[in-house]
């Protein structure tokens, strides 16, 4: 004989499958979320600048430096005078770990130390100029928008700005400091600027990619202590 359904099973019956499909869409969330998740409690976001703020903000930009100077190599073969350093991996963590301010000074000071070397005022003003403009729209993205997604899309985006702007900067600096004819500089565009700089933002994303996730956390259960 069929059992019959009392309104109260009925009800009762009902439930579950709302239940079900509640833990189902709580569990898919937090699975989209993981990422941003375990980044976001995993970095550290002073409230304004505290000393120690200030003091991690300072050995950054000293490591930032003695990276430009030191861990430096040429990456472009027969082409001596245009070197890799990763300087703006620095800057990017920086900027994720804390905000763009910070992200926007150590693109800034570390090259400072450059105009008393054989790069100048016209190398300083170059290297600044490239570490902005690929430094900034991953930190802005992803301060925005929490997520992997967002953090590729932010170093793609800078890497094209990056690009742009060094064929630019070359355009209109380069003959100011050095004296060659723009003709001379539209020429070493397509076989020189531009391979180099995205052989330079193609490393830089991929250390930063790669860096990002053990260093906050590394770097958030130091600041705990």
């Amino acid at each position: 004989m069929q059992d019959l359904i009392t309104p109260s099973q009925d009800t009762a019956n009902n439930k579950q499958p709302v239940q079900d499909t509640q833990q189902a869409y709580c569990n898919s969330n937090l699975s989209k979320s993981a990422y941003a998740e375990s980044i976001h409690n995993s970095t550290y976001r002073g409230q304004g600048w505290s000393t120690q703020r200030i003091a991690i903000t300072a050995l950054l930009c000293a490591v930032s430096a003695i990276s430009t100077l030191v861990l430096e190599f040429p990456i472009m073969p027969g082409i001596t005078y245009l070197k890799y350093d990763p300087s703006c991996v620095i800057a990017v963590l920086g900027g994720l770990l804390f905000d763009p301010v910070v992200g926007l000074t150590i693109s800034i000071i570390p090259y400072l130390v450059h105009v008393a070397t054989s790069s100048g005022i016209y190398g300083t003003i170059m290297a600044i100029i490239a570490a902005v403009s690929y430094v900034m729209p991953p930190v802005l993205l992803y301060r925005w928008h929490k997520t992997q997604h967002s953090l590729i899309v932010g170093l793609l985006v800078g890497s094209i700005c990056s690009i742009i702007v060094c064929i630019v900067g070359n355009l209109l600096i380069t003959p100011l400091y050095t004296g060659m004819p723009i003709a001379a500089v539209t020429g070493l565009i397509v076989p020189l600027i531009i391979p180099f700089n995205v052989i330079k933002s193609v490393l830089n994303s991929a250390l930063a990619l790669a860096l990002f996730v053990p260093v906050s956390r590394a770097f958030t259960r130091s600041t705990k202590h």
